[in-house]
């Protein structure tokens, strides 16, 4: 009976852990993608809601963008109050998202901190500040896309990144 060398069990532990961390790879890029898909479908699902809310309680809605996530604020006179309700709670981005807005084509600027009054409005009237907002993860090739439409249709899609 002849046994393996330590040469021959070294290749063969290397091997497996250039395998093993080829294959840990590869799951983290689809896992992120999957987060950032779960991410758009979410946010796409509480502006909707947040839009029915307005019509139902003849108040406006709106929503407000940072770097760090995003809020829902009602409309109050002249001011905009923190929605008090659970499912419209202040949300962080996932970690490594760089959301990109544009109104009218125009890129509209997600400071550090948001503004005093939201970038995206849901009318009491049904309808919606037209937007686009795009969600994207820095090592993604695929991009969602979230489109308002001024009566209130929101609409998600997938963008492959090397399309653009």
């Amino acid at each position: 009976m002849r046994g393996f060398t330590l040469i021959e069990i070294l290749v063969v532990v290397v091997i497996l852990a250039v395998l093993a961390g080829a294959v840990t790879l590869a799951v983290g890029s689809v896992g992120g993608e999957r987060q950032l898909a779960r991410e758009a479908e979410q946010l796409r699902a509480l502006l909707g809601y947040a839009c029915e809310q307005a019509e139902l309680s003849g108040r406006d809605l709106g929503v407000t963008l940072d770097a760090h996530g995003y809020r829902f604020s009602i409309a109050n006179r002249d001011e905009w109050i923190a929605a008090q309700a659970a499912e419209l709670r202040p949300r962080a981005w996932l970690a490594g998202a760089a959301p990109k807005l544009t109104r009218d084509d125009q890129p509209v600027a997600i400071a550090e901190n948001g503004p005093d009054k939201p970038q995206l409005v849901c009318f009491s009237s049904g309808e919606l500040t037209p937007f686009r907002l795009e969600l994207v993860l820095a090592d993604l090739d695929k991009r969602y896309r979230l489109d308002g439409e001024p009566d209130g249709q929101i609409t998600l899609s997938t963008v492959e990144s090397r399309a653009r």
